[in-house]
């Protein structure tokens, strides 16, 4: 297509939700809506305490925090404008908003899969070496595994947002998910995207990969480390440190694998949609009750946390 020919697009049309009923998307609406404050309510409870309550103030929970605010983000970046295309039906969002979104969803996506890298790390700390943790992960070294975990987004979403959004557009503007994710913006280019393509799935693969990688091989220590415990106590102790964070990986890589790995020809837009829900509404609510419902510290804090806030209000009253 020739230059003359190409259509500088202002904003977007995210088709979102818009092909099924209006009896539907309002169920929908209020399903989702219920999710994001579940979400919100959960994370920034898992912050307040782990903040609050100083026996969490140990690394796995300061990596747990940092968990926290980055669902919250993830979920700040995508479900608000979800909610208005179906209760609102404001379906447009502009050039400069929907490659915000796209970048901010890079970042927040590439940050938790190093983020729960090194919290994997943290626990093969704690569990191999118990006697050296406090030694190893103390406060400066657990600020440069954080600041390092959340680091490698902003490269990432910097080059595949930018490179992505320099492609001229065609006369079509409409985007065929619920948030401006690359797969179904790239179809809107009329341009030769071979290049970008292929430095989008070996991005992809890595930042998928490595992390992976670092999990696997801490967990396979984990794992000949609590076969040498000789109690069943001893086992079942260890286990229970590792178990809701493993819950939670799996619960990520799983539904974000699916959707980005799929070959095209089991990928349609509509399943697409679905799968993408699952880590980006889904699982940020799932992560805090997970960790509070298999984590008794957890629940020892919220529980101590409450009776200190009833106390307090009862001495104000």
């Amino acid at each position: 297509m020739t230059a003359e020919n190409w259509t500088r697009v202002s904003e977007f049309i995210l088709l979102s939700f818009s092909s099924l009923p209006t009896e539907i998307q309002s169920l929908l609406f209020l399903t989702f809506l219920t999710i994001y404050l579940v979400t919100l309510m959960g994370n920034s409870l898992i912050i307040l305490v782990t903040l609050a309550d100083p026996m969490l103030h140990s690394p796995m929970y300061f990596f747990l925090r940092n968990l926290s605010f980055l669902e919250i983000g993830f979920n700040l970046v995508i479900v608000p404008k979800m909610l208005g295309t179906l209760i609102a039906q404001d379906t447009t969002i502009s050039f400069t908003g929907c490659a915000a979104q796209m970048y901010f969803f890079f970042f927040f996506g590439v940050a938790e899969c190093f983020l729960l890298a090194t919290m994997a790390y943290d626990r093969y700390v704690a569990i191999c070496s118990p006697l050296h943790y406090p030694i190893l992960m103390n406060q400066r070294t657990r600020a440069k595994l954080a600041a390092a975990s959340w680091f490698p987004g902003f490269p990432v979403a910097t080059i595949q947002t930018t490179w992505l959004f320099s492609f001229p557009f065609c006369a079509t503007n409409k985007v065929n998910h619920f948030f401006c994710d690359s797969p179904p913006v790239l179809r809107l280019v009329c341009a030769d995207t071979a290049r970008f393509e292929i430095y989008a799935i070996v991005g992809t693969i890595l930042v998928v990969m490595i992390p992976c990688l670092l999990i696997l091989c801490s967990y396979t220590r984990i794992a000949a480390a609590i076969l040498k415990i000789p109690s069943a106590k001893g086992k079942h102790k260890a286990f229970s440190t590792c178990s809701s964070h493993l819950l939670v990986v799996s619960l990520f890589y799983v539904s974000s694998s699916l959707t980005y790995f799929r070959p095209k020809s089991n990928n349609s837009p509509e399943s697409k949609k679905l799968l993408s829900l699952s880590y980006t509404v889904v699982t940020p609510m799932l992560n805090p009750i997970i960790y509070s419902l298999r984590n008794n510290e957890v629940k020892n804090a919220l529980s101590r946390t409450f009776h200190k806030a009833l106390a307090l209000r009862s001495h104000i009253l």
